[in-house]
């Protein structure tokens, strides 16, 4: 099974993640062992206290071990970084990939 990490960057990661990945994934058939997912620009709001989405995607951390982690300068800019779930870390592209690169065998750009 190849081992894939996302950037949700799209304005449609809300739909992208809510309706096929998170789904897939909470049901054991994304067919692929996701191991990070790294959000900018306007996907910060995903990883928000109280969202639904981000409520799920903090369960699949605790579950299956998926980083994840908030772009830095998009999470100051709009003031978020006390908004967060706890399990979201914030950063940049470094951090990030020092956390997944020798991990995955992709990353994938949604």
């Amino acid at each position: 099974m190849k081992k894939i990490a996302y950037i949700i960057e799209s304005s449609l990661g809300n739909y992208i993640l809510g309706q096929m990945i998170v789904p897939q994934l909470e049901e054991d058939r994304h067919n692929a062992e996701v191991k990070g997912m790294f959000f900018i620009d306007n996907n910060v709001y995903l990883l928000m206290r109280d969202n639904p989405l981000a409520e799920r995607l903090a369960k699949l951390n605790k579950e299956k071990g998926i980083y994840l982690q908030a772009c830095d300068q998009c999470v100051y800019m709009r003031n978020l970084a006390d908004k967060l779930i706890p399990e979201a870390k914030i950063g940049c592209f470094p951090d990030f990939y020092d956390k997944v690169l020798d991990k995955v065998d992709l990353i994938i750009t949604i």
